[in-house]
């Protein structure tokens, strides 16, 4: 059963709604996947933040009309599933690392901050580690000369330590 106009509209306008805060936008290709796959690719994707609907092309079309996304339209054909995100990574990662494992799942398009993604593009965007473990790296870095620094005072503490210890002992050896 088809949805009628009012049904349409509130489609629109809460993928709309998505589309307005998103970063980045992938379309895959669903064709032949079973239900439990599916439902498994949703939870992953609630997990991630990710917001991945199953719409009518000409929905989807209407969503992005007038956004930054508007190029992606040219992707919209056959039976899509639209993984939308406000993570620059997230939409892409969960969609790419759920097509490894599922061969019928097939990536068409990406769009990120109105940039078109080919299917490298995607692959490329999906390889780059969140925003928490970039953010993990930054800091490692940013404390490393820091936490040099202290090492090397703790090793001059504990030569100065060892070095003063051994002084009396050499005074005991020489007074026997």
């Amino acid at each position: 059963m088809g949805l009628n106009l009012n049904d349409k509209k509130a489609v629109v306008a809460e993928v709309s709604a998505k589309v307005a805060t998103a970063q980045t936008i992938v379309v895959a290709e669903y064709r032949g996947i079973q239900v439990a796959h599916l439902t498994k690719l949703r939870a992953t994707a609630r997990a991630q933040g990710v917001y991945l609907r199953v719409l009518k092309n000409t929905l989807a079309r209407r969503s992005v009309e007038g956004t930054q996304f508007a190029n992606l339209a040219d992707a919209m054909t056959g039976p899509l599933i639209y993984s939308i995100s406000d993570d620059a990574v997230a939409a892409a990662k969960v969609i790419n690392d759920f097509a490894k494992t599922n061969d019928k799942l097939v990536v068409k398009a990406g769009n990120y901050a109105g940039k078109q993604l080919d299917v490298a593009g995607v692959t490329a965007l999906a390889s780059i580690p969140s925003r928490e473990v970039l953010i993990s790296q930054l800091l490692g870095v940013m404390l490393a000369p820091v936490s040099g620094f202290a090492r090397g005072l703790a090793a001059l503490a504990a030569k100065k330590s060892e070095g003063s210890d051994a002084a009396p002992a050499a005074e005991e050896t020489a007074a026997a």
